[in-house]
Formats: structure tokens, sequence, C-alpha cells
């Protein structure tokens, strides 16, 4: 059975009503989610196997008090119970979708229903109203689907949002690089790549046909304009999970066009291929333990969120050597205070926009670098590593959904991403 470690709050997986939930932990350091509705019986799910230690990782977050979360996330919105702002907020552009992957949180494709330009932009202006001033990431389905997607990232750049940033799959990019050019004249800073890995089998089992081509080209299109790439692989058990190592070297390759790597480990909202067992769960420490072997970094490198909860996500900053990769980061330097949704939106824009041209300081003193060669490799010959695991309706922890900075515009409402997207196992 284990030891409860914490208790919280959760959803019934199939009713989604909000019950109970704790956190027990098993031998090896293994922790589990167990919880009970009174209709459709008992459930439990593994959060954590043990790689790191969990009280560590914790940055000694509270857990939920007893007398919060009672109404998440049926009625959600960014209520008062909520602990921290939006960083980032994604708004749906379109349902249109030129794939139909195996795993979608937003079942793109399965709908031609689009918003008007007009209502884009009332819908932005609500959100600068709603949220000031948050990285504001254009999705869908398939956003490049818009011929009027450019017009958009002006407009969205004009009403106060600093950073833009484009969820893609990048097939239009790599087909169109006068598309392309539009959106980088526009103001385009951060362009969003799914890219599950360096082989077209991978491609083949998650998008349905072999991409790994277009998704090369798509990367050189947006580094001949000098957007910054960010790949986005959707890692699944058994299927990519062993290519980690190879997608960092194929990322230090393609470096400075390639700024980083957003690893997300597959939850089961939206559009999935079947109910998942244990054995399909991909834990947060299971995917920093098998990164960390697979391309040979210290997982010590690893910190986690003071922003999200610490175990949303984590993130790394190394510099690219000719062997490898050079940690910059140890979360023996994370601290327990609370980081805020503006230091949060200003990390991931440094480390995801591309830098402007510069030439490269040439001082070395005893074989090291002096200041200005750091910081020149720094916005130039770095990597970041980063990680965001979603929640389903398994899993769904409410006291991590109280501190999510990831925010999604639904009709005039701001919810936290896992609220909005949350689906019931039948």
């Amino acid at each position: 059975m284990g030891t409860l470690i914490r208790k919280t709050r959760s959803v019934c997986p199939v009713c989604l009503q909000n019950i109970p939930a704790g956190l027990f932990r098993e031998d090896g350091g293994r922790i589990v989610m167990r919880k009970s509705c009174a209709e459709h019986g008992e459930f439990s799910v593994p959060v954590w196997q043990g790689k790191l230690d969990f009280d560590t990782w914790l940055l000694k977050t509270p857990p939920l008090p007893e007398n919060k979360g009672l109404r998440c996330p049926g009625n959600c919105g960014i209520c008062p119970e909520h602990e921290i702002g939006s960083c980032c907020v994604l708004l749906e552009v379109t349902r249109r979708c030129d794939l139909r992957c195996r795993y979608c949180f937003a079942r793109g494709g399965e709908s031609e229903e689009e918003p008007s330009l007009d209502e884009l932009k009332e819908a932005v202006r609500d959100i600068v109203r709603q949220c000031g001033d948050p990285l504001l990431q254009l999705s869908g389905g398939e956003p490049t689907r818009r011929d009027d997607l450019d017009e958009l990232v002006r407009f969205v750049k004009e009403a106060g949002c600093s950073y833009v940033q484009l969820n893609t799959n990048g097939i239009r990019l790599a087909r169109e690089s006068d598309y392309a050019k539009r959106l980088a004249d526009a103001g385009l800073d951060i362009v969003f790549l799914q890219f599950d890995g360096t082989r077209d089998e991978i491609y083949e089992a998650l998008r349905g046909r072999p991409l790994l081509d277009v998704k090369k080209t798509a990367i050189q299109v947006c580094g001949d304009l000098r957007i910054g790439v960010t790949l986005v692989p959707t890692v699944v058990r058994g299927v990519n999970d062993d290519d980690l190592g190879a997608l960092i070297r194929f990322a230090c390759e393609m470096s400075p066009a390639v700024r980083g790597i957003h690893f997300q480990p597959v939850s089961y909202f939206g559009r999935y291929p079947g109910k998942p067992g244990d054995q399909d769960r991909y834990t947060l420490d299971e995917l920093m333990a098998d990164i960390s072997e697979q391309a040979e970094i210290p997982i010590t490198s690893f910190m986690p969120s003071r922003c999200d909860h610490p175990i949303c996500g984590f993130h790394a900053n190394y510099l690219i050597e000719p062997d490898g990769l050079r940690p910059l980061s140890s979360i023996s330097h994370s601290s327990p205070s609370r980081g805020c949704e503006r230091d949060n939106r200003e990390y991931v824009a440094r480390h995801w926009m591309r830098s402007p041209e510069e030439p490269k300081p040439a001082s070395v003193f005893d074989g090291e670098m002096d200041f200005d060669t750091f910081l020149y490799r720094l916005r130039h010959e770095s990597l970041t590593l980063s990680a965001m695991a979603f929640q389903d309706a398994m899993n769904l922890n409410i006291e991590r959904l109280h501190r999510c900075s990831l925010h999604v515009f639904d009709g005039g409402t701001v919810k936290p991403f896992c609220a909005k997207y949350l689906t019931p196992f039948e």
C-alpha cells in the first residue's frame, strides 16, 4: 500500500468529479497517486519512479491546503485560489490540420471550424487586458493553415505582447519559405516545432507518415530567417524513449538555428489511441534519467521550476562543446523561493529566441574563456533542455493545477492548460 506522504485533490477519471487523493511512497522511492470515486471505484497511477529523490525535487513546496481546490477544475479559470499569473497563453487559431496524429490534445483535424481574424484580434485584446504581457502561443489545429497568420502576428505585437510563438508541425514552413518570411517580417519570435525524433519510423508511428526531411527543411528555413526554433518531442514509451540522446546530438548539430528541446512525456487527453496502463506511463524523473544516460550529462544538471509546480517540468542549460554538453545549471542551485510568471516568461524568451548577429570575441586567457566570450557563447552556442509533464484525468493533481502558469484562452476565460484539455476515460 505504501506510506501516505501528501494529501491533495484530483478528479474521477470517468466522471471528472472533484475527489480527494493522496500520494503514497512505495519501495524504491516510487510515488503513486491513489483516489476513490463513490460511483466509479478506486484508481491508482504512478507519478514518480524514484530515479530522483521526490522530496528534494519538491523544493519544499507546501501541499494543497485542505480547504482549497474543492471546485477545481469544473469551475476553472484563474480564480482567487490560483497562485500565479500567466507566463504563456495559448490561443487556438484554427481546428484545421494537415495531420491526424495518434496523440493530439486539441483533436486537430476533426473540424474545419476556425474563428475570423476580427474575432482573434478581439481575443488578443482580451488576453492583454486579463494577463498583461504574456508570451502568446498561436496554436491549433495547425496554425499555418491560415493564410492571414502574418497579419495576426503583427497585431499581437501591436496589441502589447512582447513575444509571439508559433506551435506548428512545420510542414508549410518547409514547403513555402515565402510564407515563413511573411511571419518573420511580421515579428514572429519563436517556432515551437513538433519534432519527435531522428528516425522516420517514429513519425510514422506518432504522426502517420515519414516527416523527418520536412522537419529538417523547416529548421533550415527558420534558421535562415533568424527565427528561434525549439524542438518539441512527444515522448512515448517504446516509440522514441530510446532516441533522446540522438535527438540532443541532432539539436547541437543544428545550433544556433535550434535553441532548445522541450520534451513532453505523453499524457492521455484529447485524441489518444487507447486507455493507458501503468506500463504506458512515462514519468518526469524517468525522462530525466533516460536523457542523462543517453546524452551522458549529469542528472543533477536538471532543475525544477520555481514558477510552476516542481513536478510539472524541468529546465537545464548547457554550452555546446565538441565532445558534448557542458552543464551550466544544477539542482544544487535551485532555490525553494518561488519565482513569478514575468521572470519565467523572460527566461523562456531569452533561451528560445535567436540573438542578434554579432562578431565572436577572440579573447582567451590560459585556455579559458573571458567573460565577453562566455556571454557570446551563452547567446549563440548554448542549448536549453526543458520539459512539461502535462496531466490527464488519471494523474491530475490540483495542487499542481493551482501553480500552473501555462494558460489557454477559451471563450473569454483564461484556464490552466491541463484543465482546458481534460478528457474523461470511458
